[in-house]
């Protein structure tokens, strides 16, 4: 798996942090063939995912519920990323625009909107392979472990 600038490096601080146990990325982003293509370091992440025959609902199109995956794979790293600890999804609410055809890519750009000691606000914007906005999704998320317990 191929990593923009300084993304593999904040990944092996992090994985050195957490110990042998914690897997970046993680099996549910390998599943989905992901591949990260640009990262700001704290602050956003972006992933294309393609749309393949095994995520389609019945008209062929990639199913809702791997599109909220797809931006919960994007906004689940870089909450870990941004808050420099494992981190806890709470919610995540996605509004669908239109729908992703097999053979087309997916295009993830998450951001972090706010960040206190233990919570983080995120968006991510998911796109077709024309740029065209495909859904938008808010989370928060909250650190767990040896950071949140400061």
């Amino acid at each position: 798996m191929t990593f923009p600038p300084n993304l593999e490096e904040e990944f092996s601080r992090l994985q050195e942090m957490l110990g042998a146990a914690a897997v970046f990325p993680p099996p549910c982003f390998v599943t989905m063939n992901a591949e990260f293509t640009a990262y700001e370091s704290r602050s956003s992440l972006t992933v294309t995912f393609p749309v393949t025959e095994n995520i389609l609902n019945p008209v062929g199109a990639m199913q809702g519920g791997f599109i909220t995956a797809a931006m919960d794979n994007v906004m689940g790293p870089l909450s870990y990323l941004a808050m420099r600890s494992p981190a806890s999804t709470l919610d995540i609410h996605t509004q669908f625009v239109r729908a992703v055809p097999m053979g087309d890519t997916l295009t993830v750009t998450a951001r972090v909107l706010s960040m206190g000691p233990v919570t983080l606000v995120m968006s991510a914007e998911a796109r077709n392979a024309r740029g065209k906005l495909v859904a938008t999704a808010t989370a928060n998320a909250i650190a767990v472990g040896k950071a949140a317990r400061k």
